[in-house]
């Protein structure tokens, strides 16, 4: 799914942005397809996702999980990436990007950390200094990630405005890029901000998408699933394994919302769920405010989901009824990621419990192929489960 040439998706998306951040978006409106399609770009890409990340990622059935419920359940291993999660699929493409556009300094936001990491490595391996911005709860609930980053030579920012999370790293980000408009590429981590930025991200995880298609069509015999499920925070893994099923209109595409606390709260982060449409970092997208336009502090047991908003693609598929989002509380992601551990003997991100909680919210026919994107591994959020494992574990 492409947007049209203003960024916009139906009503959603586009490029709300300050004067001084006009020359960088427009040269990246302007030049980003025309690398991504170059063919010594898609080579170079290419060989880092099979031979740096570890492409394909696996697509596992999960016999225990599927006996459970009735039905067939496949999980696609994005946790078995370089760095553990999706996030390494669009900071390799976007780094590579940026030493094709002659940038010379990398910036990144990230809340749970994996996408910090992502792009630390991918800094790393390519040679462009980087700076992550990261809110200062986040930090201490994330401290794996943040130990990562600082090896892999990443300078940390400590951000501590705000509710100190990601939105708020996020604002830290465009007000240094704004100051360092000539030399500093922005790799932002999700389906969010101003056009190009939701495309380019949901086109580098597309590969999500395209390769489920083939592995069950070697598996089952068929290449569409029924059923394509994911977390979705701003909703850059959601958006790469939805990608190439959205014009198949027998899949299903369900999303996982944050619910906190409870949808009905104010402690949540369920964005579509009980926001409205509104401009956040750059574009057009539903939005958690007040009434009065004011952002909504959001809550998640998660710090990769714990953002006010979600990418304009997501608003659009949801405005169209043409993917389903459900609110997932913290309880219910937290229970989900445990009984994965005991049926599966995979420990995921908290982020991912989220999408396997969709199981108990659905029903399922006995020869249904459902697809769930596993979007990260759980070593970061050890801390949290320790605090949950007596009650979860009997």
């Amino acid at each position: 799914m492409k947007p049209n040439e203003q960024g916009y998706y139906g009503e959603f998306g586009g490029a709300f942005i300050p004067e001084l951040l006009h020359r960088n978006v427009q040269e990246l409106q302007e030049n980003y397809e025309r690398i991504m399609l170059d063919e010594s770009f898609i080579s170079e890409y290419g060989e880092l996702l099979r031979y740096y990340v570890g492409r394909p990622t696996p697509l596992y059935f999960a016999a225990r999980l599927s006996k459970k419920y009735g039905t067939n359940v496949f999980l696609k291993r994005e946790d078995l990436n370089h760095t553990g999660a999706h996030k390494i699929n669009n900071a390799i493409g976007q780094v590579l990007l940026a030493k094709r556009l002659n940038k010379k300094h990398v910036i990144a936001e990230t809340g749970a950390g994996q996408h910090g990491v992502a792009t630390a490595t991918a800094c790393a391996l390519l040679d462009l200094p980087c700076t992550v911005f990261m809110g200062k709860k986040d930090i201490t609930r994330q401290q794996p990630n943040v130990l990562r980053m600082q090896m892999l030579g990443a300078k940390l920012v400590t951000v501590e405005s705000g509710s100190q999370t990601l939105k708020d790293a996020t604002n830290e980000a465009i007000r240094y890029w704004i100051n360092h408009p000539n030399d500093t590429h922005y790799v932002i981590g999700s389906v969010v901000g101003p056009h190009p930025y939701p495309d380019m991200v949901a086109r580098f995880q597309s590969i999500i998408s395209t390769e489920v298609k083939n592995q069950l069509a070697e598996q089952t015999g068929n290449r569409l699933p029924t059923h394509v499920m994911a977390c979705v925070g701003g909703g850059s893994n959601a958006a790469g394994i939805f990608y190439d099923f959205i014009g198949e209109e027998s899949v299903q595409l369900v999303g996982a919302e944050a619910g906190g606390k409870g949808a009905a709260t104010d402690k949540t982060a369920a964005t579509l769920t009980t926001g409205r449409p509104g401009v956040l970092h750059g574009s057009l997208s539903y939005l958690m405010q007040d009434k009065d336009g004011q952002v909504v502090e959001p809550h998640s047991i998660s710090a990769g989901l714990d953002y006010p908003g979600v990418g304009p693609m997501h608003s659009y598929l949801h405005t169209i009824k043409r993917a389903q989002y459900i609110a997932i509380n913290d309880f219910e992601a937290m229970e989900a990621a445990f009984e994965l551990v005991k049926l599966e003997g995979i420990i995921p991100a908290i982020e991912t419990g989220h999408a396997f909680a969709l199981l108990k919210k659905l029903r399922f026919k006995p020869n249904d192929r459902v697809v769930i994107c596993l979007s990260g591994r759980g070593d970061k959020d050890m801390a949290k489960y320790e605090s949950y494992r007596d009650v979860m574990v009997d």
